[in-house]
């Protein structure tokens, strides 16, 4: 299977540069048979006490074998610790003793003790004894001679750099879960054949089929036009034409990767123009598919749509989609039948007998064929970005995740979206991408010139720039445009000037700024939904119009639409009123329906609403792809806005073009675009309690200054933005060294102490750069942070998914108010069923954790039929009682929770 692997699966990037790093350059075939060598190996270590794991299995051994029973039961220990223990013994057998030979050989222990996701200390060790006396040594060299053989007797290469070793791992993990699939395994076991040799040809034979029912055979896709490819009427917009016509001679000659960025306004088609850059890289660079990464899991459906629209149009209905997420298995994307997968057997730790080890070991069908590591293996994958910095922290499977995204061009859109930490993480990732020639796209509309110049050079650095070098140079990028930075040379193409200017003219915007003076808790004519109710008339009363409401909080979001729903319509969102709630604090299932509902009622197709009011928070301000007449936000960091400003009007230009989707225009109040900003700091006013700490206080104050200094009232896009973004989120020294007491002086130094500290822990967590490790454990080194429960991508609240059930008056619990469903169980067989599962998840709410650290941990334990499953054993179960047809609220700690179906978890 691995050789199989790499034949058809592997990119030809990723050969090259496994190959270079066994300084094998030009000679792939010896490369391909080292990676035969490393997989047929892999599971010597079972040549050991791991073998009287089961009494039916070993009395047959012979009584030289079955002697040391006794000395070799004693201590048992994982069989891939004992490979690398004993592999190194292993090839000296083989030839692989010369001095010049002893590195590669403890390479190639290394790879063989990881093929279990964690690399291991050689020097750790295990007790002798498990490994049995010299029958069972000459044992694991008569097995490895015969793989040896069977490649043809490779030759050891004459060096093994640990990047490669860490894609050669990533090969031995996949090829050993494909031919592991219980299904496939008793198949082969009713028929085995009686000469090795022909044992080695039928599986051979049987490669291609166990790849293509994985879904990771290769479609070659049919390349369209643009407005074909990506259903889009009209022609290519001045910054996708750039990139059509210039991109390719920018890249020239390079061998070696990329990358890419693009910075451009809201709304300038940057995700396709992405895919055209992607369709230049893929093709100069040898890499197959793409990884398109966003930043949360709302985004990713979206855009996991439009790239599935992408392929059919294309002739990819056949290629390899995965949406990819921890909840993506609960999208409708994706059927039960989907789902229900088989067992994959790989004695994961089972020989250990550890209890900790069970939860996963019952998890990984599930993992491999729809959770969080094998989706990205996809030819196509779209995602959060989570799932991509999971590959440089030193979590089980990194090497899986880097073989996954070392193959495709890697897209991140919404580069600005990431906080420090999460930007420190994304850098080193770069880094090994870097190291790998991967072509990258980075996208976005606000991106401070520090942040893409730290993340250029983290690139850079792993492609094998000298640090002090890079430190002389900087990379501005032009707004709106691109730049392009060739990986082996560092040379730094940008958008011409004259399609520069195009796509600035094509864009021109003058957005209106209105800054309202707001309060937060009071009832005159400043308090905040006074205001609100105030700038919405003209929607609710006249001649109608779409307006956005962007909240900062859940609670403000909530209280904001029963206000308007209550003033302007009192038909419920369910019923069809005009008044739409869109938040993160609903089930997944309504959460995913009011999403779709809010993208058709405001999307460029239509159909137009008459009048139409979307109450939501921070989850419409990325990659959602709406147009309102007007934005009304909460004061948020200035890049915020302008991203949330982008929103509005988003598709006139398409729209003055082609015409209004049912012919209706923009209403006369509606004169231009315009973004009303609710500030509670302006007139020496201060944030609200409420907001906590949901954004810094110093990028708040700076904001609402910088607010305060625009001119006219009018912002030009995207002329100023960059500007504006500088002034707010660039390197500035903002601190009042005259007055250091004072309150912003203060809010100066805790962002800057938060941001500091944020970039250190996440430099202390992520595994070292490419170029720096040199022993593969080093991808392993934190004792304990062994999988993704024990890591976090982002800094921030513990959260836990609840369940929202109802006792009803009876004493039944139900999913359901109505009572029509009970709450599942169990089977006889303890099993609960894929449908049932799904059921289940599909209405659970992320919340914090400290929500519920003082509720009694058995009144929100969920069922005892539900601990033994992997998911449903983690949940926390609110039952909330119903008297009279409505759910009661239920305290918890000081505050109560209910589930309302209209507004979703109420937390008073």
């Amino acid at each position: 299977m691995a050789l199989h692997l790499w034949d058809v699966y592997l990119s030809e990037n990723q050969r090259v540069r496994i190959a270079e790093g066994m300084r094998l350059a030009g000679e792939p075939e010896r490369a391909r048979a080292v990676v035969g060598l490393c997989a047929g190996l892999h599971d010597i270590g079972k040549l050991s006490g791991f073998q009287f794991c089961s009494w039916h299995g070993s009395q047959y051994l012979s009584a030289e074998l079955g002697g040391d029973r006794m000395k070799m039961s004693v201590e048992r220990f994982g069989h891939d610790v004992a490979g690398l223990q004993s592999a190194k013994e292993v090839l000296a057998g083989l030839g692989f003793a010369a001095d010049e030979d002893l590195r590669v050989a403890e390479r190639l222990a290394e790879v063989i003790g990881g093929h279990h996701g964690r690399f291991h200390r050689v020097e750790d060790g295990i007790a002798p004894a498990f490994l049995g006396g010299a029958a069972w040594a000459r044992q694991r060299v008569a097995h490895a001679a015969v793989v040896h053989e069977s490649l043809g007797a490779p030759e050891t290469p004459g060096v093994f750099k640990a990047s490669a070793a860490v894609l050669v791992t990533g090969v031995v993990i996949l090829a050993d879960w494909l031919v592991s699939q219980e299904g496939y395994l008793r198949e082969r076991q009713r028929g085995l054949e009686p000469v090795l040799a022909d044992h080695f040809k039928r599986s051979q034979q049987d490669a291609p089929r166990l790849l293509a029912e994985a879904g990771l055979a290769r479609v070659e896709l049919q390349r369209k036009g643009f407005a074909e490819a990506y259903g889009i009427r009209g022609e290519p917009n001045p910054l996708q034409r750039s990139v059509m016509d210039e991109l390719r001679e920018a890249v020239g000659e390079g061998r070696r990767g990329g990358i890419f960025l693009v910075t451009a306004a809201p709304g300038d088609g940057k995700s396709e123009t992405a895919l055209e850059a992607e369709r230049v890289l893929s093709e100069a660079f040898g890499t197959q598919g793409y990884a398109f990464m966003l930043p949360t899991m709302a985004t990713s459906d979206q855009m996991h749509g439009r790239v599935a629209k992408a392929l059919l149009r294309q002739s990819g209905e056949d290629a390899g989609l995965t949406l990819v997420h921890s909840m993506a298995w609960l999208n409708s994307a994706y059927a039960d039948e989907d789902l229900d997968a088989q067992s994959v057997l790989t004695c994961d730790g089972n020989e250990v007998g550890e209890g900790s080890r069970r939860a996963e070991a019952d998890m990984r069908p599930q993992r491999w064929l729809r959770g969080p590591k094998r989706p990205l293996l996809a030819q196509f994958a779209v995602g959060t970005i989570d799932q991509a910095l999971m590959a440089v922290l030193p979590v089980r499977h990194n090497a899986l995740r880097l073989l996954a995204l070392s193959g495709k061009t890697f897209i991140v859109d919404e580069a600005h979206a990431y906080d420090p930490y999460m930007q420190v993480l994304l850098g080193r990732l770069l880094n090994w991408l870097g190291a790998y020639g991967v072509p990258v796209v980075l996208l976005s509309a606000t991106l401070p010139a520090s942040v893409s110049d730290r993340l250029i050079k983290e690139y850079l650095q792993g492609a094998g720039h000298k640090t002090r070098a890079l430190s002389r140079r900087a990379f501005p990028a032009p707004y709106p445009g691109w730049l392009y930075v060739d990986g082996e040379s560092g040379r730094a193409t940008q958008i011409s000037p004259a399609r520069q200017q195009e796509q600035a003219h094509a864009r021109s915007m003058k957005l209106g700024i209105v800054v309202e003076p707001v309060t937060h808790g009071s009832s005159d004519a400043r308090a905040r939904l006074a205001v609100i109710e105030r700038l919405l008339k003209p929607v609710s009363e006249g001649e109608g119009g779409t307006a956005l409401v962007v909240c900062n909080t859940v609670g403000d979001a909530q209280d904001t639409y029963l206000r308007l729903r209550e003033r302007f319509d009192k038909r419920s969102h369910e019923q069809g009123g005009s008044v739409q709630l869109l938040h993160a604090r609903f089930p997944g299932d309504v959460r995913e329906a009011r999403t779709r509902e809010v993208i058709e009622g405001l999307g460029r197709t239509g159909p137009r609403p008459l009048r139409r009011i979307v109450v939501a928070t921070q989850v419409v301000e990325q990659s959602l792809d709406l147009d309102a007449d007007i934005v009304i936000s909460d004061l948020a960091p200035l890049s915020l806005l302008l991203q949330r400003a982008g929103r509005c009007w988003r598709h006139e230009n398409h729209w003055t073009r082609h015409g209004y989707p049912d012919g209706r225009g923009r209403p006369a109040w509606a004169s231009g675009p315009r973004l009303v900003v609710l500030d509670p700091i302006a007139d020496g006013g201060k944030t609200p309690q409420q907001w906590g700490e949901v954004y810094s206080e110093h990028l708040l104050v700076t904001t609402s200054r910088t607010l305060a200094g625009i001119k006219g009232g009018f912002i030009s896009i995207p002329g100023d933005v960059q500007g504006l973004v500088e002034a707010v989120h660039g390197d500035n020294e903002d601190f009042d060294w005259n007055n250091p007491g004072s309150s912003e002086a203060k809010a100066w130094t805790a962002h800057q102490g938060k941001e500091m500290a944020e970039r250190s822990m996440a430099g202390l967590l992520a595994v070292p750069r490419a170029r720096s490790v040199s022993a593969l454990h080093d991808l392993h080194d934190l004792p304990g942070e062994e999988d993704e429960w024990e890591v976090s991508t982002r800094l921030g609240a513990d959260s836990v998914r609840l369940l929202c059930a109802y006792v009803q008056e009876d004493g039944q619990v139900t999913l359901d108010l109505e009572g029509e469903q009970l709450l599942p169980e169990a089977g006889s067989d303890g099993k609960m069923t894929v449908s049932s599962v799904r059921e289940v998840m599909r209405r659970t709410i992320p919340v914090r954790a400290d929500w519920l650290k003082e509720a009694d941990p058995d009144s929100i334990a969920p069922p005892k039929s539900w601990m033994e499953h992997p998911m449903l054993a983690d949940l926390r179960v609110l039952r909330q009682p119903v008297q009279g047809g409505s759910a009661r609220a239920v305290k918890v700690g000081g505050r109560t929770l209910r589930l309302d179906k209209d507004c979703g978890l109420l937390r008073r």
